[in-house]
């Protein structure tokens, strides 16, 4: 009856907090925007403590800093983005047009010869491919401006998001040591220490993927840029901000790049190989550079159940779901390891009276069941 009771309120607990999600989404945002910032700054807080600084000058220290470069970077990268992207959709359909008369031309050649493809195939299967990737890019991005809409106003969320970040940060500490005293005292240690091991798991990956993000965003619209590649920045800060999501960002970098920079350098080749390898040298520096000094080891959430959770949540939630998916699946990670754990040492694997296939009775044959 203990455990039915046990899984009976987990059950309810899980059930309610989809129901919150569902119902409060459309608020939500500025909130989980503010946990995440409050999550991501309290060890700067914490060592800020340690130099000398009260809670309080340590909060509003990192916060004003915090501000200050928002601000600066959106005086400064906003502007720019919004121009190039206003090109970039302008111009869309006069690229996919020349894209398509480029390879119309190497199907004349040895590449239609190559796949047994004419000029009016490749040219279709160009045209198919472009439009579904349009069409499911301006599905996300959509979803993301009606989830963002539904949220609040832009405004808002600037305004509120600093403020909830603030309060979380200052009071961390005290709200953690709340949480835990209302704790049941029997299974305080078991819980702790499920607790301790999220927090890991979720600090390395936040925390450590969010710096990678920073870095390879900066890294991508600098040389992309640099380069002379039109949208340049805006293709290295997207590339930058979607780079959580395994595999994804670098793909989808290297297709966009690689498809401006046939347009704009065609038949100039050793440019559009240069542009590949500003993707292909990232990714050398995030698997063997930022990786191992950011997050340092395996994590244990694996790609495939990364990016089913983002997906997943971010279909039923929108953009807040995809905050929160994250933190889920650490959590989820964590609890189907414990369960794990209390199921390889239960009756009800190992068995009762049960003799391994290994053990040996007195007279050489194999045990029996007890």
């Amino acid at each position: 009856m203990s455990l039915r009771r046990q899984i009976g309120f987990w059950v309810g607990a899980l059930v309610a907090a989809i129901l919150f999600l569902y119902v409060f989404s459309g608020i939500l945002l500025p909130f989980v925007a503010g946990m995440a910032l409050a999550y991501f700054l309290d060890p700067v807080a914490d060592r800020l403590e340690r130099w000398g600084m009260s809670r309080m000058w340590a909060t509003v220290t990192i916060l004003v800093g915090f501000v200050l470069v928002f601000v600066l970077a959106l005086l400064i990268v906003v502007p720019a983005l919004v121009h190039q992207l206003a090109g970039f959709a302008e111009r869309l359909p006069d690229y996919v047009a020349r894209l398509q008369d480029l390879v119309g031309r190497l199907a004349e050649g040895r590449i239609g010869q190559l796949f047994n493809a004419s000029q009016e195939q490749l040219k279709e299967n160009l045209g198919n491919f472009v439009s579904q990737g349009a069409k499911w890019a301006g599905g996300i991005l959509t979803s993301l401006w009606s989830g963002g809409q539904a949220l609040a106003d832009v405004l808002a969320l600037i305004v509120i998001t600093p403020v909830v970040a603030f309060y979380l940060l200052y009071d961390w500490d005290r709200m953690i040591a709340k949480v835990d005293s209302w704790l049941p005292r029997d299974h305080a240690p078991t819980v702790r220490r499920l607790a301790g091991e999220i927090n890991g798991t979720l600090s390395d990956f936040v925390r450590g993927q969010g710096s990678i993000c920073l870095v390879l965003g900066i890294y991508y619209a600098g040389t992309l840029t640099l380069a002379g590649l039109n949208f340049g920045l805006l293709i290295g800060l997207v590339v930058g901000l979607i780079s959580f999501i395994p595999y994804v960002g670098a793909t989808v970098g290297l297709i966009a790049s690689v498809g401006v920079a046939l347009v704009q350098f065609w038949p100039d080749w050793p440019w559009i190989a240069f542009i590949a390898g500003i993707f292909f040298l990232g990714q050398f520096i995030e698997g063997y550079v930022l990786q191992p000094k950011f997050i340092g080891h395996d994590i244990g959430l694996h790609p495939v159940v990364l990016m089913f959770a983002l997906f997943a949540f971010g279909a039923l939630f929108g953009f807040v779901g995809m905050l929160v998916a994250v933190p889920t699946a650490a959590a989820l990670r964590v609890l189907a390891a414990f369960a794990l754990e209390r199921y390889l040492a239960s009756p009800l694997y190992a068995g009762v009276g049960v003799v391994l296939p290994d053990e040996t009775a007195e007279d050489g044959d194999r045990g029996d069941v007890a």
